[in-house]
């Protein structure tokens, strides 16, 4: 049983059991249920039911394993040749890591 759950405006598929990269959410702590009930498709062993736009009843409950996960840092550089101009800048997306518990549908 999957399900597709829309988190923090990007669209994830989740099974039972899966851990998980989203967008960080703030008020999220170590240990705590979260409930998302944005669900746009559930997929029960080939029962397929699409929401329009989002299904009736249905929600996935996760638990937070880490709050604050920072990903791999990307480097911007700009340059404009022959000016003497050089920068550069450097970014770390900041996620929360998720824990799937249970999809109920």
């Amino acid at each position: 049983m999957y399900a597709i759950v829309e988190i923090n405006g990007q669209q994830f598929k989740v099974e039972e059991g899966k851990k998980l990269f989203v967008q960080r959410i703030p008020e999220a702590e170590a240990h705590q249920a979260v409930e998302f009930e944005k669900v746009l498709l559930v997929d029960n062993e080939g029962n397929v039911t699409v929401g329009a736009p989002t299904v009736e009843g249905a929600k996935v409950v996760c638990e937070v394993l880490t709050p604050l996960v920072k990903g791999e840092k990307v480097l911007v550089f700009h340059k404009k040749r022959r000016k003497g101009y050089r920068k550069l800048n450097g970014h770390r997306q900041q996620f929360t890591e998720l824990t799937i518990k249970q999809v109920i549908a």
